[in-house]
């Protein structure tokens, strides 16, 4: 081809050069397109987003079989060169043989970026750093740019992590797995139910050793990620590309370990990998909602290299907990006024998971912001119906009955009782206005534990409390405050 080229070259005129200099340029771009086609279904769109997208052709030399590649900054070549070069010039090589060289630097015309600079020495408590956990120079490129090529989101920091009883063991021991001393224990196996935590401590984990490892290659993936590549690499047999580019990292993350269940090939690779890592004294982390015993399916070896660490377990959020979380996160929405009894009615009633507390507070923001109204009790229990429900505990009629007997201070034999005094009839009438709020029991059921009454009693029991709480205010405080109570 070179020869050839050269040849062609000789005998042509200027303008005739100039043309086949063209159709080369158009060919090359169409090996490019098809290169990085290729390279986006084997990296993910993220990473081929982030850093082989930005590629720009540049010349290439016959004679040395080099392939000029640019990128926009000093910083982006040297990370594209460190992780992807044999992987280019492979492909290259098979797209063009003349090929036998490619070489990434800067664009020429583009200014050279500032090197990163950390701040402090990176042996700062992660707990007390800066939410970005790096700090750059004016000009150098930014946060954004260096986390997301390992899929880390941004906010989930050390800094942004609230810790209580529950979870300050978990968290400890990630601060101590990102921190510049090599740690006592690897792997780190985080255990929690869905909602806890466990992600946010891996994404800090890697903004902490990004902070103190400027340099460091990261894995983060969920187990799920982890097989489709796999599958991907046996596929296209790339086992070899794919096994070097795993056991190169420094840190791997593997998020939702569950999820490599039964899969024998993965299992093996995924145990041989974190072997080879281990004997490089590399780290790991791992997160599932259930210990390393507890999953079925899964080699005895994995098990065992899963478990060999530390197992952290992070235990649902107190009430003490849910609520400085909540607290935590209202700095973001200042100067807006959240009362402190919303957020005591959200710490209370929403408890199955830190997710959903979040989730609802926000969703109870946004709707105050975008109405114009303020934040109050009586808007968190109309807007996050659906959370309230779902996180409501199973209350049954005879602790409603007790409840309200305590509450309107009359004998518990009242609800069952024939007596039609106001006194006795108003509580009777919000117990069972209760039972059928808050009790999945039908009309008929709710009858017959007030003492075998019709069902139609109880129909006009509930329409009359839910009309009464529109027009009487101390009627609807009541009920509110009998609510409270019922549900912590």
């Amino acid at each position: 081809m070179k020869s050839r080229n050269g040849e062609a070259r000789a005998a042509l005129g200027k303008g005739q050069e100039e043309s086949m200099e063209d159709l080369e340029a158009v060919n090359l771009a169409a090996d490019w397109a098809d290169i990085s086609q290729g390279l986006r279904k084997d990296l993910g769109h993220q990473l081929h987003s982030q850093w082989i997208k930005p590629i720009q052709l540049g010349g290439f030399c016959e004679d040395t079989g080099t392939l000029d590649l640019y990128l926009p900054t000093e910083f982006s070549a040297n990370w594209v060169q460190d992780r992807f070069a044999d992987r280019l010039t492979l492909a290259w090589k098979i797209a063009r043989s003349e090929v036998r060289n490619v070489r990434i630097s800067v664009h020429p015309g583009r200014r050279k970026m500032p090197e990163l600079s950390l701040a402090g020495d990176g042996r700062r408590p992660a707990n007390d750093a800066d939410s970005s956990m790096i700090a750059v120079a004016a000009g150098t490129i930014g946060e954004q740019g260096f986390t997301s090529s390992v899929g880390l989101d941004p906010s989930l920091t050390f800094a942004a992590f609230v810790t209580g009883e529950s979870n300050v063991l978990a968290c400890n021991a990630a601060q101590r797995m990102a921190a510049t001393e090599q740690p006592q224990f690897s792997p780190l196996y985080l255990k929690a139910a869905t909602g806890q935590g466990k992600t946010h401590l891996l994404h800090a984990i890697g903004h902490a050793y990004l902070a103190s490892h400027p340099r460091a290659r990261i894995f983060y993936c969920s187990a799920e990620r982890f097989m489709v590549e796999f599958v991907q690499a046996l596929k296209q047999n790339q086992m070899i590309e794919f096994k070097a580019r795993l056991r190169s990292f420094d840190l791997l993350l593997v998020d939702d370990i569950q999820f490599i269940i039964g899969k024998a090939s993965a299992q093996e690779e995924l145990l041989y990998t974190i072997d080879a890592l281990l004997a490089e004294g590399k780290r790991l982390v791992f997160a599932a909602d259930r210990a390393p015993q507890a999953l079925d399916g899964v080699e005895p070896r994995l098990l065992s290299r899963l478990s060999m660490g530390l197992v952290a377990d992070i235990q649902a959020a107190d009430i003490e907990l849910r609520r400085s979380i909540l607290e935590s996160k209202l700095t973001k929405f200042a100067p807006l006024s959240v009362p402190e009894d919303v957020i005591d009615f959200l710490a209370r009633t929403i408890t199955r998971n830190v997710r959903e507390l979040v989730g609802g507070l926000n969703k109870l923001i946004a709707y105050a912001q975008l109405t114009g109204q303020e934040v109050s009790l009586q808007l968190a229990e109309e807007q996050l119906t659906d959370i309230l429900s779902a996180n409501r505990r199973r209350i049954t009629i005879d602790e409603i009955q007790r409840t309200v007997c305590q509450f309107y201070r009359i004998d518990r034999a009242e609800m069952s009782s024939k007596r039609r005094a106001r006194a006795v009839v108003r509580p009777r009438q919000v117990a069972m206005y209760l039972s059928k709020v808050l009790t999945p029991r039908s009309y008929p059921e709710i009858g017959r534990k007030f003492g075998g009454r019709d069902h139609s009693t109880v129909i006009h029991a509930v329409r009359l409390i839910e009309d009464l709480r529109q027009r009487d205010a101390d009627m609807d405080g009541d009920v509110r405050s009998l609510l409270r109570q019922l549900e912590s």
